[in-house]
Order: structure tokens, then sequence, then C-alpha cells
């Protein structure tokens, strides 16, 4: 092997280890953030489920526990979507899942909706919107406390013609100058109940292979 020949090998090999070792590197690099990203989004998550069913209130891993529901057009649902239950002592204490409004003035508010097992609102949080700042956007608890509204209702309580924001003869108030999100979100809170009364042994079937606690 001649010299020129050698050094183009030696050269080969430097190029492939360094290739490697950044190949490696990026790998990881992209592991660790996705990781980071992942726990950060469980947080977020758990940090929305507690605040509708405080820690108190229930003693099984929330998201340990997640039930699959399939497409449901009383949750604006076109897909699978998991729905997680809170139990005390294997009791079921409530259930928390994703609902579409979709006709927000701006599109689509995905909400978060707490049921207690007695079919009452533990709570309602805006998960995602894309609501006028000042306007619609006081749907979000983080602009007004209008959401706080819902807590404590049910399907009897008001009656099914106090389901709707009080322009249309509902019980609950619009905002000013904005009245077709708040509208949006009355009704998907409604239509989760309705869900919710059809489907409640459903929603709180254990998840296979869970055990039963004493």
């Amino acid at each position: 092997m001649t010299t020129i020949s050698r050094s183009m090998l030696k050269n080969a090999l430097i190029l492939s280890a360094f290739a490697a070792v950044t190949t490696g590197m990026i790998a990881g690099m992209n592991y660790l953030t996705e990781a980071r990203i992942e726990a950060s989004r469980q947080g977020e998550l758990m940090r929305s489920l507690n605040e509708l069913v405080p820690p108190g209130l229930y003693d099984n891993d929330l998201l340990a526990d997640p039930l699959t529901i399939q497409d449901s057009a009383l949750l604006g649902h076109s897909g699978p979507e998991t729905v997680w239950r809170a139990t005390q002592a294997g009791r079921p204490v409530a259930v928390l899942f994703p609902v579409i409004a979709p006709d927000g003035y701006n599109g689509r508010v995905r909400l978060l909706v707490a049921v207690r097992y007695s079919g009452e609102l533990a709570g309602v949080r805006v998960l995602s919107h894309k609501e006028t700042p000042g306007l619609g956007d006081a749907v979000d608890r983080a602009k007004s406390s209008w959401i706080d509204v819902f807590t404590g209702k049910s399907l009897s309580d008001p009656n099914e013609a106090g389901w709707a924001v009080r322009k249309d003869g509902g019980r609950f108030d619009q905002f000013t100058g904005a009245t077709i999100t708040p509208r949006a979100v009355v009704k998907a809170v409604h239509r989760a109940l309705v869900y919710y009364q059809g489907h409640r042994d459903l929603l709180f079937t254990p998840a296979p292979g869970a055990k039963e606690q004493p």
C-alpha cells in the first residue's frame, strides 16, 4: 500500500469516527430534549388535572389509569381521546376528559371538563383557544373567573333550557361584545354532561390489568 493510500485510508477512518461520534451526540441530545419536553408536558397535564380534582380527593395515579374513548360527536372528537379517572380506595371520584367546542368565534376551543361521580361538574378549564384578546379570551381562567360558573352545575341544575347564555334565555352570562364563544363553551359543557350521563359505567371501568384496591 502506497503512502498516499495509507494516508487516504487514515483520513477516511478519522472522518468515519467523527461522523459516528457526531451522530451519537445528536441522537443523545434529541433524546434528552424529547424527554424534557415530555416531562414538561406531563407536569403541565397533572397541574391541570389537579386544579380541577385536588390530590386529596383521590389516591390513584391519574396518568397510570387512562381510558381511551373513540370518536364522539357529543365531545367534539373525530378520533380517539384520553380520559383520566380519579378514584379513592377503589371507589370512583371523578372523571376528566377533553372536550372541543367547535364553534368559538375564532374556531375550536379545547376544554378540560371534570365531572364528579354524582354527575356534578368539578370544574372546567380552557386548554387552548384562538380567541380575541379582551373579548372571547375571557373564557380562559387566566383572563377572568367566568369559567368557574360551571363548578357544581349538572344536567338538572340548571335545567335544559337554562344551559344557554342569558341572551338566549339561559342562566350563563355572556361577555360584553362577545356572545359567540361563551355560547359555544356552554353548549360544549352541556354536551359533555350528556355524554357522561350515558357513559358513566364505561368511563369508570377499570383499565385492563389494574389491581383492585382493598
